[in-house]
């Protein structure tokens, strides 16, 4: 009966992070480059009485085993790598990546990670830099005197002084992508670093080697569906809903026991 009990909470712990992952989604239905995340799971080892195919007598074997299952455990939560909406700003400095690719900023501490988020504006210096100010690589400066400012799709930043119809370029811009995205490590604000699983990070220039293009004036919006996490948040709350109940079923059968023992 403990073992049950055991097993129950390991489904119960489950049950718990897929809420937990439904509820994290959903807050961030509003954040731009948002990726969802779906956790993975993996059944526990199992107790074998009797093995598949183990001889019952000289002449015969058992055509299936006696292996009860110890519960599930959480193997993974994966990001969903489909792409968000674009969604048109206005801003001449936002950009969102069609395609693939990260854009690379530049933390204080001298670290690059890399992120969908493209809501970019220059700093006190000209240099375009993320909400947080930490500024995008490579480097990208505008100029004071600028009256336009044009992203090409592959990355070019042109610009337009007074009393000049010629543009002028002042920028590229590079995108990052890895092996395996799916191996970046998260750090907040929309930040991921690269990990021994993602690999190192690739970059050039938009639309080369199979990277995405820019699209200025457009984010790219969270890929969250919100249909889809509701069906999922109904589940995952049955499940639980299920497990209590199961529990609470082996617990009346072990206070029997208990009862039965102490009376015979």
């Amino acid at each position: 009966m403990n073992h049950a009990l055991d097993t129950i909470a390991t489904g119960l712990d489950a049950a718990q992070t897929m809420m937990d992952t439904i509820s994290d989604n959903l807050s961030n239905v509003n954040t731009t480059g948002f990726k969802s995340e779906t956790p993975e799971f993996q059944s526990l080892l199992y107790q074998n009485g009797i093995q598949p195919g183990a001889q019952s007598t000289g002449q015969t074997v058992y055509p299936s085993g006696l292996e009860v299952g110890t519960g599930v455990k959480v193997a993974a939560i994966k990001d969903t790598m489909t792409q968000g909406t674009l969604a048109q700003t206005g801003n001449p400095y936002d950009m969102a990546i069609n395609g693939t690719g990260y854009f690379q900023i530049l933390q204080p501490n001298g670290q690059t990670v890399y992120t969908r988020d493209g809501s970019f504006q220059p700093n006190q210096n000209g240099q375009l830099v993320n909400s947080s100010g930490y500024q995008l690589l490579p480097n990208v400066t505008i100029p004071g005197n600028a009256t336009s400012v044009t992203i090409g799709t592959d990355g070019t930043v042109s610009i337009t002084t007074p009393g000049s119809q010629v543009a002028t370029q002042v920028g590229q811009i590079q995108i990052a992508s890895f092996v395996n995205p799916q191996g970046l490590q998260p750090l907040g604000g929309n930040l991921f670093a690269a990990t021994t699983a993602s690999g190192a990070a690739t970059a050039g220039a938009p639309q080369t080697n199979g990277l995405g293009s820019t699209n200025q004036n457009y984010l790219e919006g969270s890929n969250v569906d919100v249909v889809q996490a509701m069906v999922t948040m109904i589940s995952a709350e049955r499940a639980y809903q299920l497990g209590t109940q199961v529990a609470s079923a082996v617990d009346n059968q072990l206070n029997y026991l208990a009862q039965a023992a102490s009376g015979a």
